[in-house]
């Protein structure tokens, strides 16, 4: 058995970018983690970012994120490979292939009916 499984809880470093491709509407966001570690007596702040990528009525969803959303999302960790044509080699992207997101901006930021968590399948019914 395998399971493929990412949960992520962050902030969106920019607002969600919509992008076409071949007909195919997809949305990307920048996810930003942190975490720390005590090193000498003091604390070591790290961050981390993702790129999360986003189909379908989902991706219609999250293309009204902006920056600094407080996001939870789920996803299936995905990497692919292309050609720069940069530098003419063979690169490799590792992203997030997102199947649920949840707002969890405070009440006072967000309105009730934004504060909802939703999934592909919810989406296509």
């Amino acid at each position: 058995m395998y399971t493929n499984k990412v949960t992520l809880i962050g902030f969106l470093g920019s607002d969600a970018e919509v992008r076409t491709n071949d007909d195919r509407s997809l949305t990307v966001l920048s996810l930003a983690t942190k975490s720390s570690y005590k090193k000498d007596g003091k604390y070591i702040e790290h961050t981390d970012w993702h790129r999360c990528i986003v189909f379908g009525k989902l991706g219609e969803f999250a293309a009204k994120l902006t920056k600094g959303a407080h996001i939870l999302i789920e996803g299936e960790y995905r990497s692919r490979k292309y050609t720069s044509t940069k530098t003419d080699s063979e690169q490799t992207v590792w992203e997030v292939r997102v199947s649920s997101i949840l707002k969890l901006d405070r009440a006072a930021k967000a309105a009730v009916e934004d504060d909802e968590e939703l999934t592909e399948e919810e989406v296509a019914a």
